[in-house]
């Protein structure tokens, strides 16, 4: 009776086992296609990015209904981490695109692998920000200056343990620094295209004159 009862709880193990490397596999899958997406937002190709997205958009559900019956392997951190990946990608996309970021119903995602995400897109905002200043779009590079103080400013007032948040308030940490030196950046650029124009207006000037 004992070896029956083993045999059955070991069949339960196993099946749980077989489950959980089938939801590896796919969140795997998913944070390597949100971050081939985010490669090809920041080099604007963002048709082939909408692609990559919806097919992650496809495994999250496929993720999810594999592991509907087993919530202590749906919340061992694995499903986590590819919600937070496949929100920073889709809300870098919205942005990038003029779109309303998503919400996370929208994404079907949880409240805090959502927050986390949030707080990773400060690094592409950042990113973004750099690129605007290389192609001299320094007004376009000050809208994505004030949403990624508008994150950080959201992101605060989340004041609660790890254990509830997992880590979010060393991503807003790290949020604030991102923000302080795009903002540093983004003053130097500022400053040199004033510096720029008022060479070039002297120099018209004395033109003129002669």
């Amino acid at each position: 009776m004992i070896m029956q009862l083993i045999e059955q709880i070991r069949e339960e193990l196993e099946k749980k086992d077989k489950t959980r490397e089938k939801g590896i596999i796919i969140s795997r899958e998913i944070v390597r296609d949100c971050r081939v997406a985010i490669q090809n937002i920041h080099k604007m190709e963002l048709e082939t990015a909408n692609s990559i997205i919806k097919n992650a958009r496809n495994n999250m559900q496929k993720m999810v209904e594999i592991l509907k019956d087993q919530p202590d392997v749906y919340y061992s951190g694995f499903v986590e981490h590819a919600q937070q990946e496949f929100t920073e990608c889709n809300v870098i996309y919205a942005l990038v695109c003029g779109k309303s970021i998503p919400q996370p119903k929208e994404l079907n995602v949880e409240y805090v692998a959502y927050l986390n995400g949030l707080g990773d897109v400060g690094g592409e905002i950042k990113r973004h920000i750099l690129d605007l200043i290389r192609h001299d779009m320094l007004e376009e590079g000050e809208r994505y200056l004030s949403v990624m103080e508008e994150l950080y400013t959201g992101l605060m007032l989340f004041d609660y343990p790890d254990a509830i948040t997992h880590g979010l308030r060393a991503k807003t940490d790290k949020l604030r620094m991102l923000l302080e030196s795009s903002r540093s950046e983004l003053t130097s650029a500022l400053r040199q295209q004033k510096l720029e124009n008022a060479i070039k207006s002297l120099e018209n000037n004395l033109s003129s004159i002669k």
